[in-house]
């Protein structure tokens, strides 16, 4: 399995955009073999069991439920509401949902010419209350916060391969 590696955000891109304007932003990648549409990267991130696990907590506690369905539709665009999330950009290649201050931001690249593989990209970036503050519970979350950005990448990359998708 390819191995997600955290990355400065791609310049030209919606997250770099962020990382700019002095929100906080990180970016994760893996590298892996075939041509991969931000539709098929979407729903494959979005429908992952641990994915769903954080749907169902959004559900219970937020009162925001979604669906494996709604998390199609929402790949193919024709969705722009999903759980807690809404679309805020989006374009061939990548994708930003908004939920409050944080900014999901999902990409697609393909690899260099005749290479048939694809880099998966997954950031979030943190709009800061007041110009360059955060607040304590983003510190104290931001370790976990890493881990579970890894974590989720991965997941849809094992997601994808078990689906043959």
């Amino acid at each position: 399995m390819p191995s997600v590696q955290a990355i400065p955000p791609p310049a030209g891109t919606r997250l770099q955009h962020y990382a700019a304007s002095g929100a906080y932003a990180d970016c994760y990648a893996a590298t892996i073999a075939g041509e991969v549409s931000l539709a098929a990267f979407m729903a494959a991130f979005y429908t992952t069991p641990i994915f769903k696990l954080e749907r169902w907590l959004l559900a219970r506690f937020l009162h925001v439920p979604s669906t494996d369905r709604e998390a199609q539709l929402l790949a193919q665009g024709s969705l722009t509401r999903f759980s807690a999330w809404t679309v805020e950009h989006r374009e061939s290649h990548q994708a930003t949902l908004a939920a409050g201050r944080t900014r999901s931001w999902l990409m697609v690249a393909s690899g260099p010419a005749g290479t048939k593989t694809t880099t998966l990209f997954f950031g979030s970036a943190i709009v800061p209350y007041e110009r360059g503050r955060l607040g304590w519970q983003f510190h104290a979350l931001l370790r976990f916060h890493k881990a579970y950005s890894r974590i989720l990448l991965a997941a849809a990359i094992r997601h994808r391969a078990r689906d043959g998708a």
